[in-house]
């Protein structure tokens, strides 16, 4: 069985968000170093253009949240936190969000793509070319690299797909080099 139909099954055919029966389609939930059912959901066009591109926000569009933010699955949680955290300056909003209970892993996962935060005190990921990097992206390597506490050599020219970010250092990102989880300076790679 595929992802979309494990999704649909567990909606029951309709979008984890609004539920709108109608154009659903997977959405891997930021940041995608797991992917699988517990970390994707099945959402609408509206809702995850929406998700993607917060210049076209309806905030009326997300009142839906008063009933799927209770829903069981972490993904939907997540999402639903960071749709209401964009939308604090609603006063609906705010007050779902004081309602709204996370455990502490899926408030930290809801909390990495830094929606919560106020535009002064997010951390900015940049490449050497000064391209805003964000969880997900995939990045080159620039120059070779040794790794840290191994032999290892990361070659330059080595891709490094479904990075993350660090939350604290903008100089920092993750990603996998072969089989290997590596920490990685920025000014070291470059956005693909």
């Amino acid at each position: 069985m595929s992802l979309f139909e494990q999704l649909k099954e567990r909606s029951g055919s309709q979008c984890e968000l609004c539920a709108v029966p109608d154009n659903l389609q997977v959405y891997e939930v930021p940041p995608k170093s797991i992917v699988g059912l517990d970390r994707s959901l099945l959402g609408c066009e509206t809702c995850i253009g929406q998700i993607e591109n917060p210049d076209t926000t309806d905030a009326n569009h997300w009142r839906c949240l008063n009933d799927s933010m209770w829903s069981e699955h972490e993904a939907v949680k997540a999402v639903a936190w960071r749709m209401l955290s964009r939308l604090k300056s609603e006063g609906w909003s705010q007050d779902l969000l004081d309602m709204m209970y996370l455990e502490e892993e899926t408030l930290k996962w809801a909390k990495e793509t830094g929606e919560g935060e106020e535009e002064g005190e997010k951390i900015i990921h940049r490449d050497v070319n000064g391209v805003v990097l964000q969880n997900g992206d995939s990045v080159v390597l620039i120059k070779d690299l040794k790794v840290k506490g191994s032999s290892m050599v990361a070659k330059q020219g080595t891709a490094v797909r479904r990075i993350s970010l660090d939350r604290e250092n903008a100089e920092f990102i993750e990603g996998k080099v072969g089989p290997t989880q590596i920490v990685i300076i920025t000014k070291y790679v470059k956005k693909i």
